[in-house]
C-alpha cells in the first residue's frame, strides 16, 4: 500500500490532525485506505484538495458551499448554474454588498469619532449623533411594544 500518513497531508497542506479529521468527518475527504495497522493512508492528491478547501474559505466560502462545489466539481455533467462560476459570481456579489455595508460602517465610525462620541448612550441622545439609531434614544416607537 501507498500513500500518505496522516501527519505528512496536514503538514504538506498547512493543517493540523484535528482539521484534517473533521474534513474526513464532513464528507469533504473520502475515506483513506488503511494500513495492517489502522494508520491513514491518504492519496497524494488530497494535499490539493485541502488547499482548495482552505483557499476557498479565505475567499468567503462556507464549508457547505465548498461541499457542494466539490461535489459538482465530481459530477462536470450537472447543470452551468450550479458551478464554479455561478457560485463564485453569487459569491463575488455577496462580497461587494458586505464592502458597501461595510463602507457605511466605516464612514458612521468616522463620523462618530469626529464628532468626539464618548458615550454611545449619552451621544444618541444628541441631534449631532452620527449613529443612525439616534432616533431610539430621542423617544421612537421601540419596535417590542408593537
Amino acid at each position: 500500500m501507498t500513500g500518505l500518513r496522516s501527519s505528512q497531508v496536514a503538514a504538506a497542506a498547512g493543517v493540523n490532525l484535528q482539521t484534517l479529521r473533521y474534513y474526513e468527518r464532513r464528507g469533504l475527504l473520502a475515506e483513506p485506505d488503511r494500513t495492517l495497522g489502522g494508520h491513514r493512508l491518504y492519496p497524494a492528491e488530497t494535499v490539493t484538495v485541502l488547499r482548495v478547501i482552505k483557499a476557498a474559505q479565505r475567499l468567503g466560502f462556507t464549508l457547505d458551499e465548498v461541499a457542494d462545489l466539490l461535489e459538482t466539481g465530481g459530477h462536470r455533467h450537472g447543470p452551468a448554474d450550479t458551478g464554479l462560476r455561478a457560485r463564485a459570481q453569487a459569491k463575488l456579489a455577496e462580497v461587494e454588498r458586505r464592502i458597501d455595508d461595510l463602507q457605511v460602517i466605516a464612514g458612521t465610525l468616522r463620523a462618530a469619532v469626529d464628532a468626539g462620541c464618548d458615550d454611545l448612550v449619552a451621544c444618541a441622545g444628541q441631534p449631532c449623533c452620527p449613529i443612525p439609531f439616534a432616533t431610539i434614544a430621542v423617544g421612537a416607537p421601540d419596535a417590542d411594544a408593537r
